[in-house]
């Protein structure tokens, strides 16, 4: 369905201060970031029950999962960036003598500065948040993207959504990590999610030409106006009142780890301090990935993959992956140990009414 300018504004009133980076030629490669090596940081064990948790309700908060003097960086960084202070390509000018309410007005959330920027890079390959991916979604991870959220005092939320939708990856093995800068809240717009929504198909727009086969199942629509704070408007809150909805606050340090598929939204900041968060989205690096931030890739038209533009953060691929622009260590820029294909497995067999072990053989 074809939406005038005015209905794209209704559907996603947050995207008038929204700002993208993903498309800006990336500075030259450096090895600013070399330094911040797995080593520094204690390594993650998760449990079964938080394996459990993620699979059954569709997200799990690790607790303090950030170290302190981590978020606190990104927090002045923030602060910086709306103050002028500091910069990076596709970041708005900011005169520091502008008046404060108009400087952070300029400011919601940025997309994709981990391109040109190196501490939302960091961020993005953090070991803490690596470990959790590699124990809740897998041992090969490729980070897609990053988002870093401002969310001023009055700034709106958004509607229901799957993130899925926004970024394809085939098969869809999507899972976002939402760490929290600031104190997240329900009065400053904390993350709600529909519990057990994580198994619902994907809900795409009928011109969405990668959304798996979940567009031909009866019941499943059109759908044009996910994210839409507007529940009477937003086609999704049919699907998400089937669940119960829970509210996730967090505390600084905190990260919440999610399905692509989970039903989620926010509030708006109805307080007087900032909710701040940096997010970032990752898939099994062997999934093929369609989407480069919204932009054309090379052999976009010849239907191969946008895997190239993607860092390989732990793991391995048989897929083409990038590396990271500013140095950060992580499995692209490591050498990779082949892994073993085909290895045989025991398996229990019948023999003269016994069982007894035997190894799996392919037979000509």
């Amino acid at each position: 369905m074809a939406m005038s300018s005015t209905s794209m504004a209704q559907v996603r009133p947050w995207e008038h201060n929204l700002i993208s980076v993903g498309s800006i030629q990336p500075p030259p490669r450096t090895d600013e970031n070399a330094l911040f090596t797995r080593d520094k940081y204690d390594p993650v064990q998760l449990s079964v029950d938080d394996y459990r948790k993620l699979q059954s309700d569709g997200f799990v908060k690790i607790e303090a999962l950030i170290p302190h003097e981590d978020v606190q960086e990104m927090s002045l960084h923030m602060d910086r960036v709306i103050q002028g202070a500091e910069t990076a390509k596709g970041f708005p000018a900011i005169d520091p003598s502008m008046p404060e309410a108009e400087r952070v007005e300029r400011f919601s959330r940025v997309h994709n500065a981990h391109r040109v920027h190196p501490l939302h890079e960091r961020f993005l390959l953090h070991p803490r948040i690596l470990d959790v991916l590699e124990q809740l979604d897998g041992p090969d991870v490729l980070a897609l993207q990053s988002m870093a959220f401002f969310k001023q005092p009055g700034h709106p939320g958004q509607g229901y959504h799957q993130d899925s939708y926004y970024i394809p990856t085939l098969p869809n093995t999507l899972i976002a990590a939402w760490v929290a800068i600031s104190e997240a809240t329900e009065e400053n717009g904390c993350l709600w999610f529909r519990v057990g929504s994580q198994f619902e198909p994907l809900y795409p727009q009928t011109e969405n030409e990668f959304t798996h086969q979940s567009r031909t199942l009866e019941g499943v629509f059109d759908n044009y106006t996910a994210s839409n704070e507007d529940t009477s408007v937003n086609q999704l809150t049919a699907v998400a009142d089937r669940y119960p909805e829970v509210a996730c606050p967090a505390s600084s340090g905190d990260v919440i780890f999610f399905h692509g598929n989970i039903l989620h939204r926010s509030h708006a900041n109805r307080s007087t301090r900032p909710r701040r968060a940096f997010a970032g989205h990752y898939c099994d690096a062997r999934s093929f990935v369609p989407w480069n931030m919204g932009k054309e890739w090379d052999g976009m038209s010849e239907g191969r993959p946008a895997n190239q533009h993607h860092i390989l953060g732990r793991g391995d691929s048989h897929l083409p992956f990038a590396t990271p622009t500013f140095g950060t260590p992580c499995a692209a820029l490591e050498e990779r140990a082949s892994r073993v294909a085909g290895a045989q497995v025991e398996m229990p067999m019948v023999e003269g009414g016994q069982i007894v072990m035997g190894s799996l053989r392919v037979v000509d």
